[in-house]
């Protein structure tokens, strides 16, 4: 199917994602790359982000699930000078082979707030692909690869207008994305539930007593901003970045920070 053959979006599909649910497990980003023969690398449909925010010790650990969200605004598909097209059946954004070439896909790649399309290299002429929504398996009847393989049950996937109604209490983005409101993903988000104090403690008292060390030893730290600071430049995962500028940073902000 080619550009030429729609004109509109007859229907809009799309994701379901719980990040309170998700473990940042990369089940998903695997069963992606396994189903579409994708090989080992760079060349990530499904990329799983985590960055940290907060401090010691209310830090946290976030993950973001972003294959391609198949916007109804598509502003890649303006972009690409007809290299990409909304298809009608599931609303699904999509390259056309025939018409595309390194230029107009980093067109592309530059104008999606979400950096979906993904090259297999930094070179000027690298080959770009991306998330088809498993368009493949939809035909069938089936899910696509990420949501039937997520073990947490994170994911789900359907008619938009049926999840929203599904799940009432998602939203449209989450905290540290991207403006989503130009390009109007096809995904809606339950942000992760509020930290919750199991134990009740005095966080200052606590501060101190973790500085002391026995036996006339001096303490740890002198003063506990040393230890709920963060300094510019020690972390690369304290924010969100879905547009890394490089293989390499991609490598590095997709990978499993827990293992």
């Amino acid at each position: 199917m080619s550009s030429s053959e729609t004109s509109s979006t007859i229907n809009q599909y799309g994701f379901f994602f719980d990040q309170s649910r998700c473990s940042g497990c990369q089940t998903c980003a695997i069963s992606c790359k396994s189903w579409n023969l994708l090989p080992p690398g760079p060349v990530k449909w499904l990329r799983i982000f985590q960055w940290e925010t907060g401090t010691f010790p209310t830090l946290r650990m976030n993950t973001l699930f972003a294959p391609c969200y198949h916007c109804e605004g598509a502003p890649c598909v303006a972009a690409a000078n007809g290299a990409m097209f909304k298809e009608p059946k599931y609303g699904a954004v999509l390259i056309d082979p025939s018409q595309a070439n390194s230029a107009n896909l980093k067109a592309a790649w530059e104008a999606c707030p979400f950096g979906a399309i993904v090259f297999d290299s930094d070179a000027p002429d690298s080959n770009a692909s991306k998330c088809t929504m498993c368009v493949d398996r939809l035909e069938q009847g089936l899910l696509p690869a990420c949501v039937t393989s997520c073990p947490m049950r994170a994911l789900d996937f359907g008619l938009l207008s049926d999840l929203k109604a599904k799940y009432p209490y998602a939203v449209t983005s989450l905290s540290g994305m991207p403006d989503v409101s130009s390009a109007q993903p096809a995904v809606i988000f339950k942000p992760q539930d509020p930290k919750t104090q199991l134990v009740s403690y005095d966080v200052p008292t606590a501060l101190s007593l973790l500085a002391t060390r026995p036996n006339g030893l001096p303490p740890v730290y002198t003063s506990t901003s040393d230890v709920t600071t963060v300094p510019d430049g020690m972390l690369r995962k304290n924010a969100l970045n879905m547009k890394p500028s490089s293989i390499e940073e991609l490598i590095v902000l997709t990978q499993d920070s827990n293992s």
